[in-house]
């Protein structure tokens, strides 16, 4: 995958305020500490350090969705985080992003901590972040 065509998923899965340039993604694929799972669809994107793993994000072209491309994905960094030492993954979601909860509960997540009024909304209120974690086995 070029840092061009997760910049595109990450677009069409974002929109144009939050999504990350392909050099964005060319500096984070640069770092050895970085996983990157999936396709062009539907991927992945985190680092380990030391033994904890933290997913940077997922992103699926929404024409894409529903089919278990980022649950493949998430389940292969998962593997992936294991073998570079990692004993735990956590990340970060939008409380109101409901569809990416669902993933994230049905993966084996559980929220450990959360950051108030952590995203903004063009249209409303900021919502909090929630920390999830899941302990790899």
């Amino acid at each position: 995958m070029t840092p061009e065509a997760l910049a595109r998923t990450h677009l069409s899965a974002f929109g144009p305020d939050k999504a990350w340039s392909g050099g964005t993604f060319a500096t984070l694929l640069a770092d050895t500490a970085v996983i990157l799972t999936g396709d062009a669809n539907s991927f992945v994107l985190g680092r380990v350090t030391l033994d904890e793993a933290e997913i940077l994000t997922l992103a699926t072209d929404p024409d894409q969705q529903r089919k278990g491309l980022a649950a493949k994905a998430l389940s292969d960094f998962a593997d992936q985080a294991a073998q570079a030492g990692a004993l735990s993954v956590f990340l970060e979601v939008a409380e109101d992003n409901t569809a990416a909860l669902a993933l994230y509960t049905k993966a084996g997540f559980a929220q450990v901590g959360a950051r108030k009024a952590y995203y903004r909304r063009a249209n409303g209120p900021a919502v909090r972040a929630l920390i999830l974690r899941r302990d790899i086995d």
